[in-house]
């Protein structure tokens, strides 16, 4: 049997080290102990975003190439390289994760969306009986016994006990002197007792909400018997540096290997943050007894281990839908054997359980105002509808709004341009960045903050080309064409200039032609335009940072009266939390899943012909469609 060779790398700056076998592709290694290399295309070479410096040993290139976002000198793709011997790396311009900054972000409850009138009952429940001792006159077995109690405690029935239950029930009952505490979880069709203690043991009763998004999970610890939040957490998916989207990531599913460690990635994280929940209250692990997970379909796909090669190919069907409570064991959680995971139901291949929690979590299904919902990210999930009816689709956006793409883009870290104005008189930008740090690249708030800028001062045209007549040193011919210097190099963290080019513009202008061609496209399906809703309901991290103004202006948003818009932040997690807080409300989210019409926009013909008019800014049909918008130059 041949050894394996194994190669040591050490990546600088930070001096984290992998032992990997030879062979490994660089971004596997930096993947595999935590390091984002920013490869948003999930490894197949496109993107050109994983750059790094080979300072010491061989590699071998696996596809040798022009890098799509421009060379760096001595750089090569990390996702096209194979390590051969130990190696340093050196990862320019490295853009560490600031998790601080994912909490940056308006909360629903500030908001007049907010689901009411249910009450407050756990779908996990712990009920405490005092059961009659078997006698001479009364024989029957401790299953029936413990059951006829459940039942007229009000249980809903049948009530099933499992296996693993049934191993320890009589010791369980003996040891308290007949006094047993079950704990109950509804399946469908049945409520299964998933844990029984002796004595009264209805406290602590903890439960575990998250928010799985494609770049940042979020999670909640909450008391079931008080019905509060105990701890919050968030962190970025750990899946990032195998692809930025749901795309990549499926595609990197196809791997020897690959859904593997995507599923093993998101564990990380997840558990991760479960430490950090129960460390923030002081509470040991075995008190929790159940958890809540809202995802996209692809990201509930992986986390349950599901190929989800399906949700990209033609009809676009996922493996399933709905599923029943899953032990969270099973899934690599770091939490009791009783512990089980229920998931918000998903609606297709790209509407998912997320989406579902966001209706639920801002009540629009209770209300009758026409409203459509958009949560803003890569990808663009958008319902439209009220109380008696619902229709849906997802248009992929990309990662340009997380900074994927983009030469400068990044994340929304500390340093990242969010905000930007132009002077019309000199070109001179005056920006701000997230903390107020020296800038190291531009995240989505800041791209569409400075395209609609260029756009009214008369920088670039409708179609994101720079204005040849305009002339600053800023503007100059750079390896993607023409590009305009934001920050010089001797005020950035990186040394370099940060810049923003024609190339950049491009996939901003696709981006948002995507997500507002998919809202008129499925308003356009139930025989809606834009002036027929009531509101427009903004969700996701991202929608609490863009200006709306901006937004209407680069063709983003619709130009519709600005207090119809409302901006309602994570609405997913909350949506989690209230199903975790009510029995009803989880049986609301599966008749939402069930109510809404699903379009697929890929094979929508007025999908193309949307798109098409909206490849400008802010759209081909400007005078019409967005007549506030004005810009200092003719279109």
């Amino acid at each position: 049997m041949t050894k394996t060779t194994k190669c040591l790398i050490r990546f600088e700056p930070d001096g984290r080290t992998a032992s990997v076998d030879a062979g490994t592709s660089i971004l596997e290694a930096a993947a595999g102990i935590g390091i984002y290399l920013g490869a948003t295309c999930g490894g197949a070479g496109t993107c050109g975003a994983c750059q790094v410096i080979i300072k010491e040993g061989r590699v071998e290139e696996i596809s040798p190439g022009e890098n799509p976002l421009g060379q760096i000198a001595g750089a090569i793709r990390a996702c096209q390289s194979r390590a051969l011997t130990d190696l340093v790396i050196e990862i320019p311009s490295a853009t560490p994760l600031e998790t601080a900054v994912l909490a940056r972000e308006c909360t629903l409850e500030s908001s007049e969306l907010l689901a009411t009138g249910w009450s407050f009952a756990p779908i996990l429940s712990k009920v405490c009986l005092t059961l009659p001792p078997p006698s001479a006159s009364d024989n029957s077995c401790d299953l029936d016994r413990l059951q006829k109690g459940l039942k007229d405690s009000g249980a809903p029935c049948p009530i099933d006990a499992p296996l693993e239950v049934l191993r320890d029930m009589g010791a369980m009952l003996r040891a308290g002197t007949w006094q047993i505490t079950a704990t109950l979880l509804p399946f469908p069709g049945h409520t299964k007792i998933v844990r029984l203690e002796p004595g009264d043991t209805r406290t602590p009763n903890l439960a575990l909400a998250f928010d799985i998004g494609t770049t940042a999970v979020r999670g909640q610890l909450l008391d079931l018997e008080r019905g509060s939040i105990l701890a919050s957490a968030v962190d970025y998916n750990g899946q990032i540096p195998y692809g930025a989207d749901v795309i990549s990531r499926i595609i990197y599913c196809q791997n020897p290997g690959g859904l593997d460690a995507l599923q093993s990635a998101v564990t990380a994280t997840l558990n991760k943050l479960i430490r950090e929940m129960l460390d923030q209250a002081g509470a040991p692990v075995s008190s929790v007894n159940h958890i809540t997970v809202a995802a996209n379909t692809v990201m509930t796909h992986i986390l349950l281990g599901i190929n989800p090669q399906s949700l990209r190919l033609s009809p676009y069907v996922p493996v399933v839908s709905e599923i029943s409570p899953v032990k969270g064991v099973e899934l690599g959680l770091s939490v009791a054997e009783h512990a089980y995971v229920s998931f918000l139901p998903s609606v297709a291949s790209y509407v998912g359980g997320d989406v579902v929690a966001g209706i639920i979590g801002t009540g629009i299904y209770q209300q009758n105002q026409a409203t459509l919902y958009i949560d803003i990210g890569t990808n663009g999930e958008i319902v439209a509808g009220a109380r008696d009816w619902m229709v849906t689709t997802a248009a992929s956006a990309g990662p340009t709004f997380e900074g994927g793409g983009i030469r400068c883009g990044t994340l929304a870290t500390k340093g990242a341009i969010d905000s930007f104005k132009l002077s019309s008189a000199s070109n001179e930008p005056t920006l701000t960045t997230i903390g107020h740090e020296a800038p190291q690249g531009i995240c989505g708030a800041g791209l569409i903050a400075i395209s609609a800028a260029m756009l009214r001062t008369g920088l670039i045209d409708q179609g994101g080309r720079f204005n040849p007549d305009i002339t600053t040193p800023r503007l100059r011919r750079g390896p993607d064409g023409q590009e305009y210097v934001l920050v010089w190099g001797s005020e950035s963290q990186t040394g370099n200039d940060i810049v923003i080019t024609e190339l950049d513009l491009n996939n901003l202008i696709r981006s948002k032609a995507a997500i507002y061609a998919g809202c008129q496209t499925l308003l356009g399906s139930i025989g809606f335009d834009f002036n027929d809703l009531d509101r427009v309901v903004i969700a996701g991290s991202l929608g609490c940072h863009i200006g709306i103004e901006e937004a209407i202006t680069i063709g983003l948003l619709p130009d519709l009266p600005r207090e119809r818009f409302v901006f309602v932040g994570n609405s997913s997690l909350l949506g989690a939390r209230l199903t975790s807080f009510s029995t009803a409300l989880m049986g609301d989210a599966r008749r939402i899943s069930r109510l809404m019409t699903s379009i697929e926009l890929s094979e929508n013909a007025d999908f193309m012909t949307n798109y098409m008019a909206a490849l400008f800014l802010p759209h081909t049909n400007n005078r019409e469609l967005f007549p506030s918008v004005r810009l200092e130059v003719p279109s």
